[in-house]
């Protein structure tokens, strides 16, 4: 008698997601498993779902592929009991010629067309590899590489990240083959060398005609993952509902970069974690929130709603885009546990491990496009949200003080709010709060 198998199901999804895609399978049918172990990736409007194994065993199949769209409780697939590693009933004995019983025509493991078999997805012809995942494609999209050009070494003869970055690295070590007209480009050459001859010619000779491209032209189209595809909408709905509208100061970081310097050290050592710019800013930024509370409020219909709370969003790049992760409660943190959480949430960004109630929520959000080295932008608003503040580049600049020209590390500071909401004086106002806390810290210590 075949012992029960054990349904994978998706998991409960988070309040108002409706469902989840399959972004990848990281198993095949016939293989061992372990509890815990990580079976299915799921990518929701916002966070990346994990869908480990239930149980030891051997996966029987999956009932989905990747690129399928699912709901709460649907079937994923099935694991057959038994411990991960060891032998069971249903997979056969290692040592058995063939597997026993009924199993035999549903084990991998004894028929050489089941793994084959349990990859073919969509429109794929026999002994055709399977397709690339998600972040395969994003790589080869970005470096502009036909996938055929690479040979894959995964299981079935599946792309890697790995096969694609050795090609990049291959690609960039062959020297660049020389211009088509090389005798034309030295004659020209020399004959700038020589002295101009005392008579002109009445024209000038026809140049040699540029060189064609050459070389694969190809093109790929990439399905847009949920979470762009959820930011785009976002962007367009804060440009479609809002009356935005942005105003810009700039700021003297010279008092902030020479406390970082004196105490970097020392509070590194104390705290574990580094010193830097953001702290600063989100205790600016949650002191200046406390002073014109209308920065910090939403419209919600015809009403407004005061926070009387500051929970500020970090815009944090991820490898599946722009994320919000929030910092609750501001006001009430100190330096070091901003910081502390600023790492934390960068680090859980990089590795896709954010939760939804880590981007839940926030009434004020800071976004810095000087890590990437924008000197000025305009940040667009977060809805409901009413304000967002815009961090650049810092920059040495020559600047007028106490009737000198002296050099200082200035950055330009955006603030966007929405103006059916807040007033210009009252952005402004707030804007120069920030300002003046940054050029001054000890404001902030004795909340001035």
């Amino acid at each position: 008698m075949s012992p029960e198998r054990t349904t994978l199901r998706v998991p409960e999804l988070p309040e108002s997601v409706a469902d989840a895609t399959v972004v990848a399978l990281h198993k095949k049918a016939g293989e061992r498993v372990r509890r815990d172990e990580l079976l299915v990736e799921l990518e929701t409007d916002k966070v990346v779902l994990e869908v480990p194994a239930p149980a030891d065993g051997v996966l029987d199949e999956f009932t989905v592929e990747e690129g399928a769209v699912v709901e709460a409780d649907a079937v994923l697939g099935f694991i057959t009991p038994g411990a991960a590693g060891e032998t069971t009933d249903t997979a056969g004995s290692e040592g058995d010629a063939e597997p026993r019983g009924e199993t035999a025509a549903t084990t991998s493991a004894d028929r050489p067309d089941a793994d084959k078999a349990s990859t073919e997805t969509g429109d794929r012809g026999p002994g055709e590899a399977p397709p690339p995942s998600p972040a395969v494609r994003r790589l080869l999209a970005e470096h502009d590489v036909d996938a055929s050009e690479i040979e894959g070494t995964g299981q079935n003869g599946r792309l890697l990240k790995q096969d694609v970055e050795r090609f990049l690295a291959r690609r960039e070590e062959i020297p660049e083959p020389p211009a088509a007209d090389t005798a034309t480009t030295g004659a020209r050459e020399e004959a700038k060398a020589e002295p101009a001859p005392a008579a002109r010619p009445e024209r000038e000779p026809p140049r040699a005609p540029a060189p064609t491209p050459t070389g694969a032209r190809s093109e790929e189209r990439v399905a847009m993952s949920r979470l762009r595809t959820r930011i785009a909408e976002r962007l367009l709905q804060a440009k479609q509902t809002t009356a935005m509208l942005t105003t810009f100061n700039e700021v003297d970081l010279t008092e902030v970069m020479a406390l970082r310097s004196r105490h970097r050290d020392a509070f590194e050592k104390r705290h574990g974690v580094r010193l830097g710019f953001m702290g600063f800013f989100v205790a600016a930024c949650a002191l200046a929130l406390r002073r014109f509370p209308v920065v910090n409020a939403a419209l919600d219909g015809n009403e407004i709603v005061y926070h009387h709370y500051s929970d500020v969003g970090i815009a944090v790049s991820s490898p599946r885009g722009l994320v919000v992760p929030v910092l609750r409660d501001v006001g009430h943190l100190s330096l070091a546990a901003i910081e502390q959480q600023i790492r934390e949430f960068a680090e859980r960004a990089r590795d896709g491990k954010l939760e939804l109630d880590d981007l839940r929520g926030g009434t004020f959000t800071i976004t810095n496009g000087g890590v990437f080295g924008s000197l000025l932008s305009t940040p667009i608003l977060n809805p409901p949200q009413s304000a967002i503040l815009g961090m650049h580049k810092v920059q040495e600049r020559p600047v007028a003080l106490n009737g000198e020209v002296v050099i200082r590390p200035m950055m330009y500071l955006a603030l966007s709010y929405d103006h059916r909401l807040i007033d210009g004086s009252d952005a402004v106002r707030f804007l120069v709060a920030v300002k003046e806390s940054l050029e001054d810290p000890g404001r902030m210590l004795l909340d001035l």
